[in-house]
């Protein structure tokens, strides 16, 4: 039966719990040949180079740290070992203690440390794991072969990496297989011999690596690799909550993810096992019942990109010039030079005109490559064929990586689309033609706002949505109420991925991840935070969702003051709050200007008329081409309410004071029966028809008695019943002539409007209405013989924010054609 081999890391041999945990995966695990590779105890190899360090230094520490270290190790001997066993390990620890106390007093003595020794001492922490858990597993009936890798594996060390002797490496293998009496074994990774014995490592990774040669010399099946991760992930999740673990990875997908720094395979240590076709898999020692990811020859999968990364403390170079176009060798001096002086390409882009290469670099570089430029072109540079060589500092690199972007058209315009949309600066860009990855230079400030950003394009749906909800009274409570209602069944059914994160009052916010709303009121009701209008804005504007709408359910006259900055920021915006649209033009030209130039929605359907669809019905109109010559209608739900009620048996007040009760009107009923509620309606009409009209230029006729308008709401309803009688004559004047009082907003195409109370006959659609409706006419160059009638029910909560509500649905379809 083939080996499976079994990698794991530091953090998952950090104390003797971690040591029983490995101990109960690996018999969990299916199959009878097992090779564990084991890296040191967490943090060990660190506290060894340490430990040199204050030899090499002379601090008389050194001995300190060292037996501080072989006491940690004795400590979890004595948890996870026999008795016996304890003795024997404990013999073992003392003899390569005093074999690296030997060392160190002469790098004490001679204040330097070679690599060789350095590597010698380092090398110890592996062997001492491994030792570990090779007793552990026998402690616990498990019979197990321990493997010093330094007994079979052979390298030559290089200036930039390892080189396995395989044909030695496979002999001396296959001669220790020979010898095997058991199906388990625990190998020491990280730690080899040079072709003359010496002990030697494979360098940062280097356990890694152990398992993929081990994989190769013992013909495995499979690598598993456990970490303190469920797998590879689609981006950093400490830099992208919203971040996926990838069921499959292909080899050169997890090449291209590690090089720009994600936290996979490091590329080298995976070339045994790509040359051999060895599946590798990433599992979570601390959530083994989770698959983790499969990084293998062929991965499918349904995203065209499979993961993003971004590596940041980059340099940014340009080296231009006309003395560059045509000129052939150009690149081969520039590259050739910095690879003499070591300086590392991350990446190239070169214009097609031959103008001008730039190229990414670490930043700790740039001085050396600079240097190094100005001398290889000093006579270039002398003549003006080379213009300048620019530096840019504080630069990241972000790529995007998947197979399948060659089969997907539109991958480069999304990802780009993305940056744009997230308002980062591209500085240079650099695609293979395998188009298997696609990399920007951006400035490092903007790292994890683009990463966020590119994320949210690929993985999450375009229309999901972060919301902000101010005012959470009447009409946003009974919104809120709607939307936890809707908001799997438009998930699930219509992906449309809605997510509340605030919901501010008077009195205090609660910010929140946006996943539910489940009792939304009691939360909201207990929270400690005082409403923060700039703190509410950033956390509804979350760098990693693609789009976010605060929905200002307020009647207030000071929070539209907020709009334009909300909409500059690129914030889309949703409202029935009437002061901003019917505000002064200046104001209102500016708002509408930054929607457009920042390409967000300002949505306000329900300003007028509620739930009906009034606004929109008027911009079919006038966009289809069509001429409005006028619009009448009647457009408060309250005053449509009382005079559809009122019969002239009933006295008036009596109505108006019943209607308060009910809810029917403001607290103020004088605040509807002034008619500045109408006007400020039939203001946002006329804007919509094209007319720059100001509240101040509508007439507008007040059901409020001069002699009330002043005083409380008690004292005006006390009063009120004095002008009972005024109101039944106008009522039975009309009745006498067959017809009804209703009253009404009347704009015309030369901008005359009023707001008043009229006659209408009997025989009329006004006449006609019932309850609180609303009803507007429009009498059009197309509807002028009959004019175009909307009603229906234009007051109430449940109406209203089913209207905002709707807003809320059609932003989430602009935004879902969008994509």
């Amino acid at each position: 039966m083939s080996w499976l081999v079994h990698k794991f890391g530091g953090t998952s041999l950090a104390d003797a719990t971690r040591f029983r945990r490995v101990a109960a995966i690996l018999r969990a695990e299916p199959g009878e040949r097992k090779a564990v590779v084991v890296s040191a105890m967490a943090k060990v190899t660190d506290a060894l180079i340490d430990v040199v360090e204050l030899a090499r230094t002379r601090d008389d520490a050194y001995l300190l740290r060292l037996d501080e270290l072989k006491a940690r190790h004795l400590q979890t001997a004595q948890a996870l070992l026999s008795p016996q066993q304890q003795v024997a390990f404990a013999t073992t620890l003392e003899s390569d203690g005093k074999d690296i106390t030997e060392l160190l007093r002469g790098v004490y003595l001679s204040r330097t440390c070679s690599e060789r020794t350095l590597e010698l001492i380092t090398g110890h922490g592996e062997l001492w794991s491994a030792q570990l858990l090779t007793a552990h597993l026998a402690a616990e009936g498990v019979p197990c072969s321990y493997l010093d890798a330094r007994t079979v594996l052979t390298i030559e060390p290089g200036e930039l990496a390892v080189s396995v002797d395989w044909t030695r490496s496979q002999a001396q293998t296959n001669e220790w297989l020979a010898g095997l009496t058991s199906d388990w074994a625990v190998i020491t990774g990280f730690v080899a011999s040079t072709p003359d014995g010496i002990p030697t490592t494979l360098k940062r990774n280097g356990s890694d690596f152990s398992a993929s040669i081990f994989a190769k010399l013992l013909g495995a099946g499979a690598i598993t690799i456990w970490t303190d991760v469920d797998g590879v992930l689609s981006a950093d999740p400490r830099l992208v909550p919203e971040a996926v673990v990838l069921e499959e990875v292909s080899y050169q997908e997890a090449t291209e993810l590690a090089y720009f720094g994600a936290k996979v395979v490091h590329p080298n240590t995976m070339a045994p096992a790509i040359e051999n076709k060895i599946p590798i898999w990433i599992r979570n020692t601390f959530n083994a019942a989770h698959p983790g990811t499969k990084i293998h020859e062929r991965a499918a999968s349904a995203h065209p990109v499979k993961g993003f990364a971004m590596v940041t403390g980059m340099a940014l170079l340009n080296v231009e010039g006309t003395g560059m176009i045509g000129v052939p060798g150009v690149a081969n001096r520039l590259f050739g030079a910095l690879r003499e002086v070591g300086v590392s390409v991350v990446m190239i882009s070169q214009a097609s005109s031959e103008h001008s290469i730039c190229f990414a670099i670490p930043e700790p570089q740039t001085s050396l490559a600079r240097a190094t430029l100005e001398r290889a072109f000093f006579a270039e540079l002398h003549h003006r064929q080379i213009e300048r060589i620019d530096v840019q500092p504080d630069c990241g690199i972000l790529a995007a990586v998947g197979d399948n972007m060659v089969d997907h058209p539109g991958v480069a315009g999304r990802f780009f689309t993305a940056l744009g949309k997230a308002r980062i600066n591209i500085r240079a860009i650099a695609q293979g033609s395998s188009e298997r990855n696609i990399s920007a230079v951006i400035d490092r400030v903007d790292a994890q706002r683009a990463l966020r950003a590119v994320h949210s394009a690929f993985y999450l749906s375009n229309q999901t949505i972060s919301i902000g909800v101010i005012g959470a009274g009447v009409i946003g409570g009974t919104f809120l109420d709607q939307l936890r209602a809707q908001m799997e069944t438009l998930k699930r059914e219509f992906k449309i991925d809605l997510r509340v994160r605030g919901i501010m009052n008077s009195k205090r916010m609660l910010l929140s991840d946006g996943r539910t709303l489940e009792n939304w009121r009691e939360p909201l009701a207990q929270s400690e935070t005082a409403p923060e209008l700039v703190q509410f804005t950033d956390h509804v504007q979350a760098d990693h969702l693609p789009h976010a709408v605060i929905v200002d359910c307020t009647s207030s006259a000071e929070l539209p003051a907020e709009y334009l900055g909300w909409l500059e920021r690129g914030i889309h915006l949703i409202t029935p709050n009437k002061k901003a649209n019917s505000s002064d033009m200046a104001f209102y030209r500016r708002l509408h200007a930054a929607a457009r130039a920042r390409n967000r929605h300002f949505l306000y359907e329900t300003t007028v008329g509620a739930g009906l669809p009034i606004l929109n019905t008027l911009r079919d109109l006038v966009q289809t081409g069509d001429t409005v010559q006028q619009i009448e209608g009647v457009l408060s739900g309250t005053l449509s309410y009382l005079f559809n009620t009122y019969d002239g048996q009933v006295p008036f007040s009596d109505l108006v004071r019943d209607a308060r009760q009910k809810g029917y009107t403001e607290p103020d009923p004088r605040d509807d029966l002034s008619g500045m509620d109408v006007a400020r309606k039939l203001v946002i009409l006329a804007r919509e028809m094209g007319l720059d009209l100001e509240l101040q230029s509508v007439q507008i006729e007040s059901l409020v008695p001069e002699t009330l308008r002043g005083g409380t709401v008690d004292e005006f309803l006390a009063r009120l019943p004095e002008h009972d009688a005024d109101m039944s004559k106008l009522d039975q004047e009309a009745r006498t002539s067959g017809e009804v009082l209703r009253f009404v907003g009347v704009v015309d195409s030369a901008g005359n409007a009023a707001v008043g109370l009229r006659r209408y006959p009997q025989t009329h659609a006004f006449a006609g209405t019932t309850g609180s409706d609303n009803i507007v006419a429009f009498t059009t160059a197309r509807y002028h013989t009959q004019s175009l009638i909307v009603q229906g029910p234009g007051a109430g909560p449940e109406v209203t924010a089913a209207g905002v509500f709707a807003d809320l649905l059609r932003l989430a379809s602009y935004l879902g054609g969008a994509s």
